[in-house]
């Protein structure tokens, strides 16, 4: 039994905030209330089995929900796998991950799908995983989706290779409408992009290049808005980057289409700019864009146009990212400053409150993916996240096997102190931690 007291408990699925006590067994949350230590309940526990974490001055919220990371595992381990992957997400403060498809082999079949579901179950927290959208990632093909969802693909993605076929892409939202999932699409028009990872304006030219014009992302997501609509699914936009883009998501929720949005922590704190300052790290897909496009995904954000927060955590080895910049490959890794971004970013900057922030990174994805996860409540999942919002703290070493960054030596707000996962310590800051004495 774990018994945290003394903190301040955040629920952004009922908006409470006040202080309170957590008493967990056997994965679940037992009580919540004040003072429980004094009740007589509690002092006919036994008391030898009671561990404790007084988190007087932190705040306890839900465990962080991600369902947009690559853990590069199978086919590519020497950038990241499953198991160094749960460990970056545990010291981001996140005990449930939502993994993408694009493997080798790609989660196209149920083999590959149940070897990294297998291998999630060997982390500390809840690894899932989504299937291929298309077979082999190669955008022609349907893959078998209820053969996949049966073997626990928690949504269907076939993230990081736009969809180009409309016929294709309504089958494909009309199969997960069937089976009640979220397809999630990566909105990126090859024909708009002539080179990939950098914007096309002040960013490229200063490269000497031509980058991705914005016209990539907003011409997939009127396809996939319209389609959403005739086909009543599900569909999340990933990691949306400009402004148009969430202009059109707004309009397509007030219509009353089923679409979601993520916005990433980078998207939210960085522009164009970036990639003159850090070079390769700040190279993603999308890319960072401008300081408009920047101001009106926070706008999103704050509204509620856009319902979650993802990392698209993204590792790549450091040879890899040494490259020049149109050969090395786009992403950076996100699960271990999410937190400190969102907080110094966003609430301290009062954009968002601590609820909306908590909600982003951990409610809505919850919902979104239908798991039992993103709350605080008696019976409820013991996923917790207690950390420091007042600190600050340079990021220069991570747990994850990558280092591919634009924020190591930037100081943020926040730490986190302690992930718990089923009611066991998945990560801790430090060794505070003691059983009660009898």
């Amino acid at each position: 039994m774990l018994y945290i007291k003394n903190g301040l408990c955040i629920d952004p699925g009922t908006g409470m905030e006040k202080i309170c006590d957590i008493l967990t067994e056997g994965g679940r949350i037992l009580k919540m209330g004040e003072r429980l230590e004094e009740t007589e309940e509690f002092r006919r526990l036994p008391r030898h089995e009671i561990q404790t974490i007084d988190a007087e001055g932190y705040i306890v919220a839900p465990g962080f929900v991600d369902v947009h990371v690559h853990f590069r595992d199978p086919g590519f381990t020497d950038k990241e796998d499953i198991l160094t992957g749960a460990a970056a997400a545990a010291a981001g403060g996140f005990t449930s991950v939502v993994m993408m498809a694009n493997t080798k082999p790609a989660a196209d079949n149920e083999d590959t799908l149940r070897y990294m579901l297998e291998r999630g179950r060997d982390t500390p927290i809840h690894v899932y995983a989504c299937g291929a959208v298309t077979k082999n990632l190669e955008g022609r093909e349907l893959t078998d989706m209820k053969g996949l969802k049966a073997a626990g693909a928690a949504g269907f993605t076939d993230d990081g290779k736009p969809l180009m076929d409309e016929a294709l892409v309504r089958r494909a939202m009309e199969e997960c409408k069937e089976l009640g999932v979220p397809v999630s699409f990566h909105e990126e028009d090859p024909a708009y992009i002539r080179e990939s990872g950098v914007n096309a304006g002040e960013a490229a030219e200063a490269l000497g290049l031509t980058g991705a014009d914005r016209q990539a992302e907003i011409s997939l997501i009127k396809r996939d808005i319209r389609l959403a609509l005739q086909t009543g699914a599900c569909v999340n936009i990933q990691h949306i980057s400009t402004k148009e883009g969430v202009e059109l998501v707004r309009e397509a929720k007030a219509e009353g289409a089923d679409v979601h949005a993520e916005a990433t922590p980078h998207h939210f704190t960085l522009t164009e700019n970036a990639v003159e300052k850090h070079g390769t790290l700040a190279k993603m897909n999308p890319p960072l864009r401008t300081e408009e496009d920047k101001a009106a995904i926070i706008e999103g954000l704050r509204d509620g146009t856009i319902d979650l927060i993802a990392t698209d955590h993204a590792p790549h080895t450091k040879e890899e990212k040494g490259k020049s910049f149109t050969e090395a490959p786009s992403g950076i890794i996100g699960l271990e400053t999410a937190l400190a971004l969102g907080i110094t970013e966003l609430v301290e900057k009062k954009r968002l409150t601590m609820v909306q922030l908590l909600g982003k990174m951990s409610f809505n994805p919850a919902k979104l993916y239908g798991l039992d996860a993103g709350y605080l409540a008696e019976g409820g999942p013991a996923d917790l996240v207690i950390f420091d919002p007042d600190c600050s703290q340079t990021f220069w070493k991570f747990i994850s096997k990558a280092a591919n960054s634009p924020f190591t030596g930037r100081s943020l707000r926040s730490e986190i102190e302690y992930t718990i996962c089923a009611g066991k310590v998945a990560y801790i800051r430090n060794m505070s931690m003691e059983a009660l004495d009898d």
